[in-house]
């Protein structure tokens, strides 16, 4: 039976050892602000003891819906758990090899060999596996850690050398822990993924709201409000992020801390919009993920606009032009603080 309730499985853990959470934030707002009571729905939040357990818990029922990286979302479906993506809350983060200068490796990825890199999940290692095949390595040239979600400290006690991060999360604190140190912030490097494999596009860890098959068949209204709800604290978010922060802290106080700030700057840029599903990132990712080998062929991708009842917005004109600005617009931010977006040339 159809109820106003729905249930919500966040990607990341809020816990004093592990406090980081820049992508939640509208969600969170939509709750403390009211606007899925607006909506009718009652909306719980959980966070995961384990964020790789997400798409499982919602492909098997037991959980309504959740964030997942665009990736493992493809994943879920090739492993038959009825996911579907049904808007994206954070666009293109740029996803690489985060190491320290100190380590001794450089732009080249080559001088990786023999290192310790870490990496979150599987689908971290199977990344690196086919990039070092691509620079002429084997898997016998670097030694594999699984840090989970502990990359940044892993790379502090010196447990690894690299590791696959993000730019807005683990190159922020490794940045501000040498900074603590009294050493420059410009130490800590990233080696990006999509650069070192030729993809075009960092979409592959795009943050989306993904659904249970079964759920989104059997409560079509319910999603649609659900997503309204989100859409209207995503532009609240994006019309005045310095007070949606300290609201945001208000309802999650552990999470008020100068490094979870400098975070939330730093992911400020990548909130879509729109929410929707670009079609192109997840052909490029359909492409990959065959490449990878985790998708057959004849795989179709899982996602759908269907549920956004707003006028889309058009698609970029110069996706990789748009990458390049913001990288710089990235480092700007980094240098100096604040909330930044970027302005891209939409096609009619």
């Amino acid at each position: 039976m159809a109820t106003d309730k729905i249930t919500f499985l966040t990607n990341w853990l809020s816990v004093v050892s592990q406090a980081r959470d820049p992508v939640p934030r509208p969600l969170y707002l939509a709750q403390s602000r009211g606007y899925f009571k607006d909506e009718g729905l009652k909306v719980a939040l959980l966070e995961p003891n384990d964020p790789s357990d997400v798409t499982e818990i919602i492909g098997s029922g037991k959980v309504d819906m959740g964030f997942k990286a665009m990736i493992h979302t493809l994943a879920a479906k090739a492993r038959n758990f009825p996911v579907t993506s049904i808007g994206s809350l954070l666009d293109e983060p740029f996803t690489g090899v985060v190491y320290l200068k100190s380590s001794g490796i450089t732009e080249d990825f080559r001088s990786l060999k023999g290192k310790k890199i870490g990496y979150v999940g599987e689908f971290g290692k199977i990344q690196i596996d086919e990039l070092t095949k691509y620079y002429g390595m084997s898997t016998d040239d670097y030694t594999a850690v699984r840090c989970g979600m502990n990359v940044t400290k892993a790379i502090i006690r010196g447990d690894i050398d690299a590791g696959i991060g993000l730019e807005n999360v683990q190159m922020v604190e490794l940045a501000e822990w040498l900074a603590s140190q009294g050493r420059d912030r410009s130490e800590v490097q990233m080696l990006r993924i999509d650069q070192l494999a030729e993809l075009g596009c960092c979409c592959f860890c795009s943050i989306l709201y993904i659904a249970n098959d079964e759920f989104l068949a059997a409560n079509p209204e319910k999603v649609h409000k659900f997503m309204r709800a989100v859409k209207r604290a995503t532009d609240y978010v994006l019309a005045d992020p310095a007070t949606t922060y300290e609201e945001y802290i208000d309802v999650k106080p552990i999470m008020a801390t100068p490094v979870n700030r400098k975070i939330f700057e730093r992911s400020f840029a990548y909130f879509s919009r729109d929410l929707k599903n670009v079609a192109r990132d997840w052909a490029k990712v359909t492409r990959y993920g065959k490449r990878l080998g985790i998708l057959d062929e004849s795989f179709e991708s899982n996602y759908t606009n269907s549920y956004l009842s707003w006028t889309l917005d058009a698609d970029s004109t110069d996706p990789t032009g748009d990458q390049k600005r913001m990288a710089a617009l990235q480092e700007k931010v980094a240098a100096e603080g604040g909330f930044k977006r970027l302005e891209v040339s939409a096609s009619a």
